[in-house]
């Protein structure tokens, strides 16, 4: 939410795969509406035929639902439609949308607008459902592992779930880093490229 072309992960990817391998790191900013954002991503994948899908935050529910592809999350924000409910509610208060969107605002740059309209907020529970029935749940065959951060805050509030992960993806398919929900570069040297190799049958430091 809020992030784009130019997030940090996406960034410290560019530069560290591409020191070894000729890695084409792929980040679009798309819509903030989330009927509209799978609707360009689905696009995005068919235009590029990607070879792995990594999903960070609330960027898990979309990377989710594009199948055939392996994927790797960061701190998957699976949760975080229910709470968009309860905003959707709130943001029907004259004021309560315009506070939203100061509140929430994100960073200048390439970066997604968020608007937190009624009628947004209220379609993210219909994507995250039609997004989870691409999981091994429900018999997906794709690959699928996540990086939680143990003091990631938004654990506090239930927004990110190890347990909603594995009711929808099973035992043995996360990892837990001592870091944050925004995970720190050392994680994503020691982590999540580690991971990306082992998962694209490349072999790590060569």
């Amino acid at each position: 939410m809020g992030g784009g072309g130019d997030s940090r992960i996406p960034s410290i990817l560019r530069e560290r795969l591409n020191a070894e391998y000729a890695f084409q790191v792929i980040c679009r900013t798309y819509d903030f509406d989330p009927e509209i954002a799978q609707r360009q991503l689905a696009g995005w994948a068919q235009e590029v035929h990607p070879d792995l899908v990594i999903g960070e935050s609330m960027g898990a529910v979309h990377a989710i639902a594009l199948r055939g592809y392996p994927h790797i999350f960061v701190s998957p924000s699976l949760n975080a439609p229910f709470f968009f409910r309860v905003m959707a509610g709130l943001a029907r208060i004259p004021g309560m949308t315009r506070f939203f969107d100061w509140r929430y605002r994100p960073k200048e740059g390439d970066r997604q607008r968020l608007h937190f309209s009624p009628g947004v907020l209220r379609k993210w529970l219909k994507v995250r459902a039609l997004a989870l029935q691409n999981t091994t749940r429900n018999g997906s065959e794709d690959y699928f592992h996540a990086f939680f951060g143990s003091r990631d805050h938004y654990r506090r509030s239930g927004v990110v779930l190890i347990r909603t992960w594995r009711k929808y993806f099973g035992p043995g398919t996360w990892t837990v880093y001592r870091g944050s929900h925004f995970m720190e570069e050392e994680y994503v040297v020691s982590l999540l490229i580690p991971k990306i190799y082992s998962v694209l049958g490349l072999p790590v430091g060569s």
